[in-house]
């Protein structure tokens, strides 16, 4: 009935004010836990995990354990993406949560496949590479994922990107006009050669969506060569020295 507060509603509200710094998440977890409802296990925390950094590691590489390996320049276009989506939250996971429209889901076991209406517009797109209930379904059944957590949602829109054939410019670590225009069909935030977005709404300049992958791209190879190195000095028996950060007269105790 109208005017009613259910507990669902309770958690949106929770969430999104969590998300919009508005109250701590402690507050939020006590009010959850005053009216007697659960806890999801996805809740945001204080804890924040910056998953737009994380590349699969070397045994993931050789073992084949997921559809398709995160190297940095996948992982730089999968952050555009958010980027150009609205959804990159300073590569929080909290994007994963997004909506169509900026609301919040409270749960990440399934695609909420809830239209929200925005503006001009009415989408039922969540997620962080905004999925669309359909395109999430066709995905989720051709990789066999579970729920709709971060790990599920990077692999979704990996194979999005393979289904339209740009996969391989993916891989040259250089995002071009025409790697953009390839997935302007998936995505109305890239744009086309023409520059306009392939369904007439919204659209990244190219030289925005340039910059920022660019940036992600430097960035994430030297976080890739810095676990290769990590990984050969433990093999070679190299024990690295932490950087001292006391008085420089305690740095040589």
């Amino acid at each position: 009935m109208p005017g009613m507060t259910t507990p669902a509603s309770t958690v949106c509200r929770l969430v999104s004010a969590v998300a919009a710094g508005l109250i701590p998440s402690t507050i939020a977890i006590n009010s959850l836990q005053a009216a007697n409802i659960p806890l999801l296990p996805a809740l945001p925390t204080d804890q924040v995990v910056a998953r737009s950094q994380n590349l699969s590691s070397p045994d993931e590489v050789s073992s084949s354990s997921l559809p398709f390996i995160i190297t940095p320049e996948r992982r730089a276009l999968l952050n555009t993406i958010r980027f150009a989506e609205g959804t990159w939250k300073n590569g929080d996971d909290l994007g994963y949560r997004v909506m169509f429209g900026g609301g919040l889901m409270a749960s990440l076991n399934q695609h909420p496949n809830r239209v929200i209406y925005s503006s001009r517009y009415a989408s039922a797109a969540a997620g962080a590479y905004q999925f669309m209930p359909f395109t999430w379904d066709m995905v989720r059944t051709s990789l066999g994922l579970r729920g709709f957590g971060p790990e599920a949602q990077d692999q979704g829109a990996l194979y999005l990107i393979q289904r339209r054939k740009a996969l391989g410019l993916t891989d040259t670590g250089s995002m071009t006009p025409l790697l953009a225009a390839k997935l302007a069909p998936e995505w109305a935030s890239f744009p086309t050669l023409s520059g306009r977005s392939y369904y007439g709404q919204p659209v990244k300049r190219f030289s925005r969506l340039n910059g920022f992958y660019k940036f992600n791209l430097v960035k994430l190879r030297k976080i890739r060569d810095q676990h290769r190195q990590e990984l050969s000095d433990a093999a070679n028996g190299v024990v690295q020295k932490p950087v001292c950060k006391s008085p420089k007269i305690l740095c040589s105790l």
